[in-house]
């Protein structure tokens, strides 16, 4: 049961989303299942399409982390904006923006890779560098 979880950059900000599980304030990234028939990246783009409903380009792999449920692995991603306005599904989510790197509300804890894949984004930003998607 693979699941996909999506960073999307638009310039110097990335988009978060609060599922309507999450305590009041806290953000994430977009994650989902891998439905049959899709390969990963196919998974992430259509995640992001039912979620928040923009498209995204250029969608390249960035790292793998346990998943806590049975036969499970989540695997990151990072993509670029291509398109559209948001459009919260109001059924998983319930708001999504963007964000700039230097205003980060609440976010996952370090051990996740929604967090490894917000810091990454957060210290290319400071630096100026894309040191590379991979966190291998």
């Amino acid at each position: 049961s693979p699941a996909v979880i999506v960073l999307i950059r638009r310039g110097e900000e990335f988009l978060l989303a609060r599922n309507h599980r999450f305590p009041p304030g806290r953000y994430s990234i977009i994650a989902g299942f891998v439905e049959a028939g899709e390969n990963l990246e196919e998974a992430g783009v259509r995640e992001v399409r039912e979620e928040v409903g923009i498209e995204v380009r250029d969608i390249r792999y960035f790292g793998s982390h346990p998943w806590p449920f049975p036969n499970s692995l989540m695997v990151g991603f990072v993509a670029d904006y291509a398109g559209g306005q948001i459009q919260v599904d109001n059924d998983e989510l319930v708001e999504a923006d963007w964000f700039p790197a230097h205003s980060v509300p609440p976010v996952p804890s370090r051990i996740s890779i929604a967090r490894q894949l917000i810091d990454w984004f957060v210290n290319s930003q400071k630096d100026g560098t894309e040191r590379g998607t991979s966190a291998c």
